[in-house]
């Protein structure tokens, strides 16, 4: 009976790392620099701060730079790496060309300052510095403040093929989503609460060109938008624009992050296929309704579903290092 029991156990521990194998097993924990680095997170709020005063163009962009990080292959500044010759690297990926610059110089200018001291120099990972640029940018542009939890090593490996499929798409369905966030551990919830980062996007015109201008055979328009927003879409974003041009994903409060996405939401004007329909689905639309109404309540959701998202593939010991260059491996 005891073999049996532990058969059991064995084949649903194998199964459990199977079905999420992004979810990190090891530890980060806040004040992780405390003896090596005590003053990092004040360095690298410096260092954003003054990014930030620069372009606002840094929050979206530092933000977005996380996400797409932690979803392929963990939380560790992978999406760092310069392509060479023969290898292309993660950043390379179509679905990641479209990353504005300034998210990749607000690490590095962060891991800049951050070396300048001599006692914290090649201390810091470029992971945990990723991963405290975005909490700080997100304060800055109106959002909530949290502690970051640290300690992650920066990872070995950076392939563009590492990316297929791991990324979420404009047009994906709510299974879609939740099946995509399900595999990095992260529940509908968290999914809804970071889709909020929309809130200071913004995206170029080719990402929902389909939504404005060949819905379908019946109608031009997705009837799910609200048909004014539409018109003023279709303006910004004629057939044939210049796929350069990018446009706020939130048309009411484009540099403040707070709940407004959500209440866009319940007036259909949700930017991508894949913003609207979780007010258009009955599974996720009281979720919305919560948030649009208590921008208190999001903010705490918003709080712990990033948290759990700095957790995922985390890095520790023979599987990473710590990047003397963000760009290129040691």
């Amino acid at each position: 009976m005891n073999r049996f029991i532990n058969l059991v156990f064995f084949l649903s521990v194998s199964l459990s790392s199977c079905l999420f194998p992004s979810t990190a097993s090891v530890k980060v924990r806040r004040n992780y620099y405390h003896k090596t680095c005590p003053n990092v997170e004040n360095i690298v709020r410096a260092a954003v701060t003054k990014k930030f005063q620069q372009t606002f163009v840094t929050a979206p962009a530092t933000i977005r730079l996380f996400f797409h990080d932690c979803f392929v292959q963990g939380c560790d500044a992978s999406i760092m790496i310069a392509s060479s010759d023969g290898s292309k690297a993660e950043k390379d990926h179509p679905d990641n060309l479209s990353l504005a610059g300034d998210g990749f110089d607000t690490v590095i200018k962060a891991k800049e300052a951050v070396d300048a001291v001599p006692s914290c120099r090649n201390k810091v990972s470029c992971a945990d510095i990723l991963a405290m640029a975005t909490r700080d940018v997100i304060a800055l542009a109106g959002g909530p403040s949290y502690e970051v939890e640290l300690g992650r090593l920066d990872g070995l490996s950076s392939t563009a093929g590492s990316v297929d499929g791991k990324l979420p798409q404009p047009f994906f369905n709510l299974n879609q989503l939740n099946s995509l966030f399900a595999a990095n551990g992260l529940t509908q919830k968290n999914m809804i609460a970071l889709s909020a980062a929309h809130t200071v996007g913004f995206s170029h015109c080719s990402k929902f060109a389909n939504r404005i201008h060949n819905f379908s055979r019946e109608t031009a328009v997705d009837p799910a938008l609200n048909q004014g927003y539409a018109a003023q879409l279709r303006g910004m974003c004629p057939k044939n624009v210049d796929t350069r041009i990018a446009i706020d994903m939130d048309p009411k409060t484009p540099r403040k992050f707070d709940n407004v996405y959500f209440q866009n939401l319940k007036i259909g004007k949700g930017l991508f296929s894949s913003d609207q329909v979780l007010f258009h689905d009955p599974r996720s639309k009281p979720t919305v309704n919560t948030w649009a109404n208590d921008s208190h309540i999001f903010k705490r959701a918003f709080i712990a579903a990033i948290t759990k998202l700095g957790r995922v593939g985390v890095k520790a010991g023979k599987n990473g290092n710590i990047r003397r260059n963000c760009a290129a491996f040691n």
